[in-house]
């Protein structure tokens, strides 16, 4: 079956799909190296001219990843004449509410920060509060609210103290299946994502505690906004309680973190045909780290060849020139602490050259 993938980065899932058998087609904005050794396709530099491009490409279904859970309308355009494996363009709406997020958070028993809108700003308490661009994602935009007013389209959220965390989960429109936890890393300033680690790095105790809470919220997720294939759940864990920050209704970053079957999961959760059964893949619990390595100058992407094989994915292709703070690339390893992947990772980027600017 050919699959076409449409997101910002896509080569997580053509990786996953062609590893469940799966012919994909992807279009994204990079179209790194290994993402072109397993599926053909065609890079644009925003989302309205990925879905251009998706208009002439003959396939039986697509999927849709990150960077589209914002814009319906994109994924309306999408499906048309094609299967849509994916929460369908009408729902995500609400299940991006932050106030609707909140209600199903309180109604699975774990909570929810409070939540203003521009026209409700609190009197007082500025630096307890973050301010949220509401469409949102991977942190981006988030800072810390000093006071003033906000533009129409961000929201203060109340800063809850905490361990970040996500669930991953299969929904099939009604019910859901959790694969696992993660812990999410951030770039050292600020709230931006830059990675995530497997299991989440507490005590067995508040684990299971956490595991418990989360799992309730993912099926009041599915139940409550019909959610359909992989998504995700972010929240706060403050050592006693989940606090629900968003739900991510379309398959996550840390999913290929969940072994072999993640693909062929969504697609079957997607169509309602199925949910993975506890034990069995993917919902299998796999110790490793993920992390995205940001250029903290301008860099020249070397030689493909270059990179440690078997630890580096997103490959640039050589020549490229990465602008500062752009991503480089990404590793994954099963063996390597954080500290110690942070540090392989500071070395990668050292040992790159710098990018030869030329001005007009």
């Amino acid at each position: 079956m050919s699959v076409l993938i449409v997101a910002v980065s896509a080569r997580m899932l053509a990786e996953l799909a062609v590893a469940d058998g799966y012919e994909a087609i992807a279009l994204d904005r990079f179209g790194d190296v290994d993402l072109r050794a397993v599926a053909p396709g065609a890079t644009a530099r925003s989302g309205d001219a990925l879905v251009q491009l998706a208009a002439s490409i003959e396939a039986g279904a697509v999927v849709y990843g990150a960077g589209f859970e914002n814009r319906p309308d994109l994924v309306l355009r999408l499906a048309e004449s094609r299967e849509l494996l994916g929460t369908p363009a009408e729902l995500l709406a609400h299940v991006r509410d932050p106030w609707a997020v909140g209600a199903a958070a309180r109604a699975a028993g774990a909570r929810a920060p409070e939540t203003r809108s521009a026209g409700a700003l609190p009197r007082a308490e500025p630096g307890r509060w973050l301010r949220k661009p509401r469409r949102g994602g991977g942190g981006r935009g988030v800072r810390r609210w000093r006071g003033g007013t906000l533009r129409p389209a961000e929201v203060l959220q109340r800063y809850v103290h905490g361990l970040s965390c996500s669930a991953v989960a299969i929904g099939d429109g009604h019910r859901a299946a959790m694969l696992g936890l993660s812990e999410q890393l951030h770039r050292p300033r600020g709230f931006a994502w830059m990675g995530n680690v497997t299991p989440p790095r507490l005590p067995e105790g508040e684990l299971a505690e956490l595991s418990g809470q989360l799992r309730a919220v993912c099926a009041e997720v599915a139940g409550r906004f019909g959610v359909r294939g992989a998504f995700g759940v972010d929240a706060i864990w403050d050592g006693r309680h989940a606090w629900v920050l968003e739900v991510n209704p379309r398959p996550p970053a840390t999913l290929e973190l969940f072994g072999p079957g993640s693909f062929e999961a969504h697609v079957r959760g997607a169509r309602g045909i199925g949910l993975p059964a506890a034990g069995s893949p993917p919902a299998t619990r796999l110790a490793a780290v993920k992390l995205v390595l940001f250029a903290d100058r301008a860099l020249q992407a070397p030689d493909p060849g270059w990179w440690p094989q078997g630890l580096v994915r997103d490959v640039p292709h050589a020549g490229e020139v990465i602008e500062r703070d752009a991503p480089v690339c990404t590793l994954i390893s099963a063996h390597d602490s954080v500290p110690e992947l942070v540090e392989r990772g500071a070395g990668l980027l050292a040992a790159l050259p710098d990018a030869v600017l030329t001005r007009a």
